[in-house]
């Protein structure tokens, strides 16, 4: 791509993003710009990933397992050759492209916020033996000095917090230090 069309695509990215994360707190019952200032504006990062033709693809995996360590993510997956899978039960399923959609995946921190109303699905890619694919993933992250717990309008006696506060940057590196892990990432701020 170049310069001016990546700029312009991140800014309309940008919006979308917001947009949906108004529509999710309010789904949530939380004010509707819940989500703007320090939970959405730290860095915008943006992977652009090329997944050549593998001859046997089971011997390979494009991206292995993880969830995402941010707020949300749009994904355009950018062919019509299906190569995201996301974590069902114990096994995996194709996540079929629609041509001009995005993929939303929740993050971590949406989950934590959520106080686990809502849940960061574990994804991967495969390669396929004869089509390469280009995806391209927009993370939405908060600042790094950003507080995150639980919000305290979805905390109530019925539903105690499940997660304790924390700084982003200290999650950032439980993340790493767990691999990414959905279950270990987890456990290092979960309450009880």
């Amino acid at each position: 791509m170049q310069k001016a069309a990546l700029s312009e695509f991140t800014l309309q990215v940008r919006e979308v993003s917001s947009k949906l994360l108004k529509l999710i707190a309010e789904g949530l019952g939380l004010d509707k710009d819940y989500f703007s200032g320090d939970y959405s504006e730290g860095k915008t990062q943006m992977n652009i990933n090329h997944y050549p033709p593998c001859p046997d693809p089971s011997l390979t995996l494009g991206l292995l397992p993880h969830c995402d360590r941010h707020l949300i993510t749009l994904l355009a997956q950018g062919s019509a050759v299906s190569g995201l899978q996301a974590k069902y039960k114990e096994g995996w399923i194709n996540v079929e492209p629609i041509p001009n959609a995005f993929v939303v995946n929740f993050g971590h921190q949406l989950e934590i916020i959520a106080n686990g109303i809502l849940k960061s699905v574990e994804h991967r890619a495969v390669t396929n033996l004869a089509v390469a694919r280009t995806s391209i993933a927009t993370l939405i992250m908060p600042k790094t000095d950003c507080l995150i717990a639980p919000a305290k309008e979805l905390i109530n006696e019925n539903n105690p917090p499940k997660y304790k506060e924390f700084i982003f940057s200290d999650f950032l590196k439980a993340y790493d230090a767990a691999s990414a892990s959905r279950e270990g990432v987890l456990e290092f701020f979960k309450l009880n």
